[in-house]
């Protein structure tokens, strides 16, 4: 077990599943948006993929790139917030966002991270995100306005819903690469994986 911890540390499970399905290419480069303090981060490492991550706190970004030393340069993790990314267009092969989108102001602001998001993603790049949803818990959330609601376990997030990200999906162009899949929390939250490839641009 502890072995097992040293390869994928506190790895959300439903990343680690996209793993074990083959969905990231060994050696490509990887963005995790809004990387915390990197606890996705610890079999891309040590796999030699070349891992970048963004984030508003200062003091994520410095522990992550302590952490990080033995396998990357520390330039490799900046401070930075999604819809104000400083990467180039078609930068990344894949991009993870894990419990992010939901912190969005607004729909305007989910729609700003998701598209600077997608810009910097290449042509046949993997998306994989994960993040609240009303799916499921319809009845038990109160809305604010502008798209965030009261959960039942009392915190305040931006909600989507499944019309939400197909209509999405289809302004970015991208195609299902599984279905939308709905973990409910009992009386607490609902949580969604939106797991997307970018067209290769190929006719």
């Amino acid at each position: 077990m502890e072995d097992l911890y040293k390869w994928i540390g506190n790895m959300d499970i439903y990343l680690l599943d996209q793993i074990m399905k083959n969905r990231f290419v060994p050696g490509s480069r990887i963005l995790d948006a809004g990387c915390g303090k990197g606890r996705n981060l610890s079999y891309f490492l040590r796999q030699s993929f070349d891992v970048y991550g963004v984030d508003t706190s200062i003091d994520n970004i410095a522990y992550v790139r302590k952490w990080a030393e033995p396998w990357t340069e520390a330039d490799h993790f900046r401070v930075e917030a999604i819809e104000d990314l400083s990467y180039p267009k078609d930068h990344f092969d894949a991009i993870i966002c894990n419990a992010v989108l939901h912190f969005a102001r607004n729909d305007a602001h989910f729609t700003e991270m998701v598209h600077q998001l997608w810009k910097r993603l290449k042509p046949g790049g993997f998306w994989f995100a994960r993040l609240a949803s009303s799916i499921g818990i319809e009845d038990q959330v109160q809305p604010l306005g502008e798209g965030r609601y009261q959960l039942p376990d009392g915190t305040e997030r931006f909600l989507v819903d499944v019309d939400r990200l197909q209509q999405v999906t289809k302004e970015l162009g991208g195609s299902f690469v599984e279905p939308v899949k709905t973990v409910l929390v009992h009386q607490q939250r609902s949580m969604t994986n939106w797991v997307l490839r970018k067209a290769d641009g190929t006719k």
